[in-house]
């Protein structure tokens, strides 16, 4: 089973998004035996939430599934549970490392998918209000990544 995991800092907007949007493609590729996604955040400030409103009401347009879906913080354990860990901007890359200790291989910049990007950080839409621009970003970015998984693990 290859385990993958999306690092935001509250984990009700981007990282959400990004497990839903996966979780939705691992479906359509008929891999959900092979392939699980959670997601976390590196706050706490929004622990047992449900995903933002704008989150919701986005995957909701597009009927991807966000069921069950409660905000959660990093764990020490993510680091060995996880096979990719997915951050969103470099605050969030910067509290993994402290979390963790030292540099890991395994956690991944989320905009070093889409090198054509001129973003290098997926922008927070809870402060932005712009969760279409973050969809299409997530989108993108788990085609990528979910070929990556294809080639390097199964």
């Amino acid at each position: 089973m290859i385990n993958v995991l999306f690092v935001c800092l509250g984990n009700i907007c981007r990282s959400p998004m990004a497990e839903a949007v996966l979780r939705d493609k691992i479906k359509i590729n008929e891999l959900e035996g092979q392939i699980t996604v959670d997601s976390a955040g590196t706050g706490d400030w929004h622990l047992g939430h449900p995903p933002h409103e704008g989150t919701r009401k986005l995957l909701d347009e597009r009927s991807i599934s966000y069921e069950g879906m409660i905000a959660r913080q990093v764990l020490s354990e993510d680091f060995t549970n996880f096979d990719y860990i997915i951050c969103m901007d470099q605050s969030n890359l910067s509290n993994l490392r402290k979390i963790k200790g030292g540099e890991d291989a395994q956690i991944i910049s989320y905009m070093d998918l889409l090198p054509n990007e001129t973003l290098r950080e997926v922008p927070d839409p809870y402060f932005t209000g712009n969760f279409e621009e973050v969809y299409g970003l997530m989108d993108a970015g788990c085609s990528v990544l979910l070929d990556k998984i294809k080639k390097e693990k199964l």
